[in-house]
């Protein structure tokens, strides 16, 4: 009998080596054309399916610009000129192997103009309660909803607060109620390639960092009942008599409301063409309104101190009295004015004419109502 088998293994077949799908290299390039770019920038190149391997931006002059490169991406680290033709180059390799080049050239916006901002304060200094920010432009602001939108304002404790338009050179920014003490303050005024409208630009950033005091130093000036009252931290300091600006001529009347300490100076010498004085030797004089108000020693007015106002706007003290004031004040501090029929606002000389600071004569919807920023 033939034996019975299992038929043999047939031969398999050679299985075919996977393909695999290897991405090429797709480069994005910000700006990679253009002319009137800002600027500002920002000025990057992205890599997907790669990595980049070298970039450099390029001006005319062959300056190469500051940057960062990682493996997929490459951005700027510097602003440029203006009005100046920048050239892209370098190189991306793909997952494939294949380089892809990266290209492209493109030209600044050529101003009409460039506008400076400067600020009132300084870095590392310390204000009172009631100091503002104010940005000042050197030329008219057309946009400004543009520029406001470039500064901005970081507080070390939650506070609220707003820009307002004083005028289209002046930008200002307050709390709604004053500064908590020991508040750190951070102003950061971007405004380099910013359009401000007409054909103006931000000719370069302004910062600055400062410190609200750690006590809240507030003065109460009375004109009624002739008394000069100094606060910190809501407790009363000190009682003064004082005299201010007579009520029988409205020019000379002190003006209601809260003023800011600008200016301090040991001896100084006033005068006012108006009621015919010049150069008239006092001491301890803290600016209060740069309408010419001030408090300061005026011993020759001593025995109406407490009992009637005989001044032409300022706030006299005794020597004694007016050092007291002189050595616990600082910039920024608030003298709350009352009693004058002569108000402290809009159209009233401590008004925009008066120039800093006004800022608290406006109520919270009516400061507010003077931002730019767009709903």
């Amino acid at each position: 009998m033939t034996a019975c088998s299992a038929a043999p293994d047939a031969p398999s077949s050679p299985t075919a080596p996977a393909v695999e799908n290897k991405a090429k290299a797709a480069v994005t390039v910000t700006p990679a054309e253009g002319e009137g770019v800002s600027p500002a920038g920002p000025f990057q190149v992205g890599v997907t399916g790669g990595s980049l391997t070298a970039v450099a931006l390029t001006g005319a002059d062959n300056r190469v610009v500051k940057g960062e490169l990682t493996a997929g991406r490459w951005v700027a680290t510097e602003d440029l000129g203006y009005d100046k033709v920048y050239t892209w180059s370098g190189s991306a390799k793909g997952e494939d192997g294949v380089d892809v080049p990266v290209s492209g050239s493109f030209r600044t916006i050529k101003p009409q103009r460039v506008v400076a901002a400067s600020m009132n304060v300084g870095d590392h200094e310390t204000y009172g309660v009631a100091m503002p920010v104010k940005v000042t432009f050197s030329s008219p602001v057309q946009d400004k909803a543009s520029a406001q939108k470039a500064m901005t304002v970081k507080t070390s404790v939650p506070t609220e607060g707003a820009w307002a338009w004083l005028s289209d050179t002046e930008a200002h920014w307050r709390p709604r109620e004053y500064w908590k003490p020991n508040t750190e303050v951070s102003v950061d005024v971007d405004v380099y390639g910013v359009p401000f409208g007409g054909g103006s630009f931000g000719a370069e950033d302004v910062h600055a960092q400062f410190k609200i005091a750690d006590r809240a130093l507030v003065a109460k000036a009375n004109t009624q009942t002739h008394r000069f009252e100094i606060y910190r931290d809501g407790v009363l300091l000190h009682d003064l008599p004082a005299s201010y600006g007579m009520e029988s001529d409205k020019r000379a009347e002190t003006r209601n409301g809260i003023h800011v300490v600008q200016q301090k100076e040991s001896s100084r010498k006033m005068s006012n063409p108006t009621f015919g004085y010049k150069d008239v030797p006092v001491t301890w004089a803290v600016l209060i309104s740069q309408n010419g108000e001030f408090v300061h020693e005026n011993n020759g007015t001593v025995s109406a101190q407490g009992n009637r106002n005989v001044s032409h706007g300022c706030a006299n003290l005794s020597g004694a009295n007016a050092k007291i004031f002189f050595d616990l004040t600082m910039i920024g501090d608030p003298v709350e004015v009352v009693g004058s029929s002569v108000p402290l606002g809009l159209g009233d000389p401590m008004g925009p004419a008066a120039g800093d600071y006004w800022d608290w004569t406006l109520d919270w919807a009516a400061w507010t109502a003077k931002s730019a920023a767009t709903p």
